[in-house]
């Protein structure tokens, strides 16, 4: 029997007694936890990859970059050639903020875990919104920013060379307002990393502005931290959900291995 238990106050959502996660009943149960509780986790299930792809198809069309379906996640430059512009993700960030309609959900499957850290946290952006003041609402509901590559590269790498700079430059930036009005009537919003500046604010006041939003909508009670053990699924809404990855060392054994679902929602 499927039994289900809050993993904070704010957000998620964990599965226990899940025997099949292809069975109908789980995946409606899974789609309406991401929808509503942002993060859904299933401790030990052990998918491997043919099976983690089929679940993920459930939810929609998986993403393939370059051809590749699953995307193995890890620092260590012996296990993935993006290791360098994967340090990125020890800051807080939504995938997708340059492309005009981000990924709709993201799963991750532990195949190792660090000894020490290497958790994943996660953060509600709805739930921020809706805790905010009127007057702050009033402050964010008109601000645009603009989202880049380069922003969320410098946090990891502050004194860029040229090369770097010319490499960082090739993905666009994206305009947006920060605060996503969703068609389904709730509001999130978008910050995090790429958020490089507020359009039309002085720079210091901007980054003041952006740390200052980052700040409140990370807090703890807007939380869930997650310990990896070998086995686990986490899925979770990338779409409304702030994710980072906790510091661990770059010659650690961690390896997730990721889907990605594309998106249906163009950011307004």
């Amino acid at each position: 029997m499927i039994e289900s238990k809050a993993l904070s106050p704010s957000l998620g959502v964990e599965f226990t007694g899940v025997a099949d996660p292809l069975d109908d009943a789980f995946v409606q149960r899974a789609a309406e936890a991401l929808k509503w509780r942002g993060v859904l986790l299933v401790r030990g299930l052990h998918l491997d990859d043919e099976r983690q792809l089929a679940f993920s198809r459930r939810l929609g069309e998986v993403v393939a970059l370059r051809g590749q379906e699953i995307f193995p996640i890890s620092v260590n430059p012996a296990r993935s050639r993006n290791a360098k512009y994967l340090k990125g993700a020890f800051h807080w960030h939504l995938d997708g903020t340059t492309d005009d309609v981000p990924v709709k959900a993201t799963t991750l499957t532990a195949r190792h875990v660090a000894t020490i850290g290497g958790g994943t946290e996660f953060a509600n952006t709805y739930a921020a919104y809706e805790n905010l003041s009127e007057k702050d609402r009033e402050r964010y509901d008109s601000l645009r920013v603009v989202h880049s590559f380069e922003a969320a590269q410098r946090l990891v790498n502050p004194d860029p060379t040229d090369e770097d700079l010319a490499a960082w430059r090739t993905q666009a930036s994206h305009e947006m307002s920060l605060v996503w009005r969703r068609r389904d009537g709730r509001r999130s919003l978008v910050a995090g990393a790429t958020a490089g500046h507020v359009v039309g604010m002085d720079p210091e006041e901007s980054r003041a502005l952006l740390d200052e939003l980052l700040d409140w909508a990370t807090q703890e009670r807007f939380r869930y931290a997650h310990d990896w053990a070998v086995g686990d699924l986490v899925v979770w809404d990338n779409t409304g959900i702030l994710h980072r990855a906790l510091p661990y060392d770059e010659t650690s054994e961690r390896l997730l291995h990721r889907t990605t679902v594309v998106g249906d929602e163009a950011f307004a």
